[in-house]
């Protein structure tokens, strides 16, 4: 038997062994593989750096915790990006578990980083709604008329931030991180017809189908899965040098870091075809010689 036959009958628990390592390592040491930034996550990028300390963007966590570590990152970085920019955030959610989890877990995070950031002045957290389209169409009206008071249980017409937004159409841009049809909805009814500039996060599975609403002009621009994600963390990281120390933590599981296990691992598994194809056609040719 061929040294390349031999490697075919190898113990797959190696291999198990191989992946788990491709990940842990890169997770704990950062590689740090370059980061080519496409033209959807960047005109995301450049449309906030347009906007000033009086603007709104109405941030959407459309995603639960089964999407968390691809749209996670992207809220982060859209955060970190509109807060070192001075742009104020209304946050909210449309999805159930975005509201309950993703949500306050994403807002408690970031704003951490900014302490000198004032609740009700710099961001709010509206929590969760339900009611779809329905609630979509009434908080792009009017905001109080779908969250009537924020989730610390407050007016909105005690916070200052929501006394100069009357519904999100006054707002300057509409981003939702999305899972399932909810980006949809957002280029549908509030692009379409209220002339909201919007963009869209969402899984790398969901991509493709945004891409036509990218290309109808219906959404300003996307990010697309992890990789969409990675694009804009760089991008706020060689901008702003005061989100670096964030982003260089490596027990946070960043899309960098994740785009690093990735690459990692694919090779790993490409080796392996590789290697699989080789020994196969080794074997053929030996059995006619």
């Amino acid at each position: 038997m061929s040294n390349l036959a031999k490697l075919t009958s190898i113990d797959r628990r190696w291999i198990f062994l191989l992946i788990g390592l491709g990940t842990l390592i890169p997770v704990l040491l950062p590689i740090g593989f370059p980061v080519r930034v496409t033209a959807p996550v960047k005109q995301i990028y450049d449309k906030i750096e347009t906007l000033g300390p009086n603007d709104v963007v109405v941030l959407s966590y459309d995603y639960g915790p089964t999407t968390g570590a691809e749209n996670d990152p992207m809220t982060d970085a859209i955060l970190r990006h509109c807060f070192s920019h001075d742009v104020k955030v209304i946050a909210l959610a449309l999805y159930p578990l975005g509201g309950l989890t993703s949500l306050t877990a994403s807002i408690d995070r970031i704003t951490a980083e900014f302490p000198d950031l004032e609740y009700g002045v710099d961001y709010v957290n509206l929590g969760y709604k339900d009611g779809g389209q329905a609630t979509m169409k009434l908080l792009a009206e009017d905001f109080s008329g779908a969250f009537p008071n924020d989730t610390h249980g407050t007016p909105l017409s005690n916070l200052p931030l929501m006394q100069q937004v009357k519904g999100a159409r006054n707002a300057q841009f509409a981003i939702s991180v999305a899972t399932g049809i909810f980006g949809e909805w957002w280029a549908n009814l509030i692009n379409a017809q209220y002339g909201l500039p919007i963009a869209v996060g969402c899984t790398a599975v969901s991509a493709p189908k945004y891409y036509a609403y990218l290309e109808a002009g219906q959404m300003l621009g996307l990010i697309g899965g992890l990789k969409g994600a990675s694009e804009y963390e760089q991008l706020v990281k060689d901008n702003y040098p005061n989100t670096r120390e964030a982003y260089a933590n490596p027990m946070l599981q960043t899309a960098s870091k994740g785009m690093d296990v990735q690459t990692i691992d694919h090779l790993i598994i490409i080796a392996f075809i590789v290697i699989g194809n080789l020994a196969y056609f080794a074997d053929r040719r030996a059995k006619r010689a």
